[in-house]
């Protein structure tokens, strides 16, 4: 009956990779992660099945650790976007999660399957695929947001799990397996019983954290739609005071004409010019887009940043809600950059114009020396240097609203954001403005 235990390890060892996949984040795309995935875990799992059938289940269940945990970890480290907290804590719930089923088949079987390993094969034939749909269900979407927008707290709760993992191995194997030492079973259980608590505890309070990601996004949209409509009411004033000034420059302009006094006209002229240029501060067309581009132009000439607006646009209508999102957030985090700098190495650039059927924006910040990001990755924001990213998941929601692209990625000290939004989504984002 030994083909029921040899497969069920199988199968154990292959949802183990599926359970983790569907829940880290990896640095590449799902094509060449299934393919770095099998070529490399593939001979880890044919080993871990020889050394079954070589040695017996209770010596490969003390080396287990040597044979299939390192060698995984150490793969998927390589590939995954998270080397840190996220990362340990996602593969420790994977394997912790896998280990406890493959615990708790086994006692089953040796208690009331008779050791035949009939009841271990049909408990993880069943027990594996229904906790993936419950990943797939009620799991995977929030925690890949959590992983997103949640940069700290994962290092102790990675630490608790990985000593909870090692004391499940400990615990079920040494000194010898844990059927063989009766009066231990008992603890074994309660501690079996105490996983599902302490995960409990962990999700609970990551989800908290993701709540306060949540409402603190809410209140980010709330407060840009509170300064549009400021800036809405701001220019239509402006655009009054401009058409009560202009009855008055246009009264004096036709009593200097009359008079003869061309000369003095023409001074006058000049002079409505100057105010009208100094009043309009227009950097484009947009009421909206030109609110935000005042607000941030009057912070980085506070901070002595040279800085160049190019806004390649006209009047035509444009979702102004996800655009504003997008340059509030990137100006943002490019004027965050910027402090961390000496005065003669702040520069930002804003560029924003049509391609053909596309709209395109380009801003470009000078950065640390030391920071780095790779072209399709997306950065976040730590304590030691926030130089972008609580707002580039902002921008990148904002995108995908409107069924565009995102870039992000550094070259010669600059930090640069790429944005390429198609106009026929323009119509979406207006309907949902």
């Amino acid at each position: 009956m030994t083909i029921f235990r040899d497969l069920s390890v199988l199968w154990s060892l292959f949802h183990i990779f599926i359970l983790f996949i569907m829940l880290y984040r990896s640095r590449y795309g799902r094509r060449k992660t299934i393919f770095f995935t099998v070529i490399t875990m593939g001979p880890i799992i044919i080993i871990n099945i020889a050394g079954l059938i070589l040695y017996e289940a209770e010596a490969m269940g003390q080396a287990f650790i040597l044979t299939c945990t390192l060698p995984s970890l150490i793969v998927f480290w390589i590939i995954s976007i998270d080397k840190k907290g996220r990362f340990f804590f996602t593969f420790c719930f994977a394997d912790t999660v896998a280990l406890w089923i493959i615990v708790v088949t086994n006692l089953l079987d040796f208690y009331f399957g008779g050791g035949q390993y009939v009841l271990m094969f049909i408990g993880r034939l069943l027990l594996f695929p229904l906790v993936e749909w419950w990943a797939i269900r009620y799991l995977r979407k929030p925690y890949l947001e959590l992983q997103e927008s949640v940069a700290e707290g994962w290092g102790i709760f990675a630490g608790m799990m990985a000593l909870y993992y090692i004391l499940l191995v400990v615990k079920a194997n040494f000194p010898v397996i844990i059927t063989a030492r009766p009066q231990e079973v008992p603890s074994f259980i309660l501690i079996l019983l105490l996983m599902p608590m302490t995960y409990a505890t962990i999700f609970s309070a990551l989800y908290r954290q993701l709540l306060l990601y949540r409402k603190q996004q809410s209140e980010r949209v709330l407060s840009e739609q509170k300064l549009l409509l400021e800036a809405r009411l701001e220019n239509q004033e402006r655009i009054r005071k401009m058409k009560h000034d202009m009855k008055g420059h246009t009264v004096t302009l036709s009593g200097l004409l009359a008079t003869g006094k061309t000369k003095e006209a023409l001074e006058y002229l000049k002079g409505v010019e100057m105010e009208m240029s100094t009043l309009s501060g227009q950097f484009c067309s947009n009421p909206y887009l030109n609110a935000v581009l005042l607000q941030y132009s009057g912070k980085l000439e506070e901070l002595g940043v040279d800085y160049r607006f190019n806004m390649q646009i006209g009047e035509e209508a444009l979702p102004y809600m996800e655009l504003c999102q997008i340059l509030s957030n990137g100006l943002e985090n490019a004027y965050l950059a910027l402090k961390e700098l000496a005065q003669e190495k702040r520069a930002v650039s804003l560029q924003m114009k049509y391609n053909r059927n596309y709209l395109l924006i380009r801003l470009r910040n000078r950065c640390r020396e030391d920071f780095y990001v790779e072209k399709g990755i997306l950065p976040v924001t730590d304590k030691e240097g926030q130089d972008h990213g609580f707002g580039l998941v902002t921008i990148q929601e904002a995108v995908q609203r409107l069924d565009g692209e995102m870039f992000c990625y550094t070259e010669n000290e600059n930090f640069v954001l790429d944005v390429m939004l198609s106009r026929e989504s323009f119509s979406k984002g207006l309907m949902q403005g």
